[in-house]
């Protein structure tokens, strides 16, 4: 699916994204016995960064998000929710990889969390991530950069 891009969130995206998570999220929290239709928007509510979130348009429409927030020696991949209709067309793949170029030309792990039984996690697997902990509900993962390429020369 080629008709997408890529821009910078403001604060007036906080309410299609909370509510887009909502969506994203149900099923896995549900399976988890976790899923609080007024608590899982008001997270994200609470958490909101525009500074390190970028909104993912299809067609000029709202179709998703991601965050990519520094934090020490990493930065960590959050919010990335791709509207379900969309999901599977190599779009959320190909954002991924241009945020984990970005981190490997600059030298920076990458963090995330994911639920247990989540299939983003294949995802998040084809692209290098492996786990490092997990619990009764996340699975926390990293990716390393990816060793630079030497030009031909």
């Amino acid at each position: 699916m080629g008709d997408w891009e890529i821009r910078p969130a403001s604060a007036a995206d906080v309410e299609a994204v909370a509510e887009l998570r909502a969506v994203v999220l149900r099923a896995d929290l549900e399976r988890l016995g976790r899923y609080d239709a007024q608590g899982v928007r008001q997270r994200l509510r609470d958490g909101f960064g525009p500074a390190h979130t970028w909104v993912i348009e299809v067609g000029g429409a709202f179709a998703g998000c991601v965050s990519l927030r520094p934090a020490g020696d990493a930065h960590w991949l959050e919010h990335f929710y791709l509207a379900p209709h969309l999901q599977g067309a190599g779009i959320g793949a190909a954002v991924l990889r241009g945020l984990l170029d970005r981190c490997d030309r600059d030298g920076i792990p990458v963090r995330l969390n994911v639920l247990q039984g989540s299939p983003a996690r294949r995802l998040y697997e084809r692209h290098g991530f492996t786990v490092e902990a997990e619990d009764p509900v996340d699975v926390f993962m990293v990716r390393q950069p990816a060793p630079a390429v030497p030009k031909p020369s």
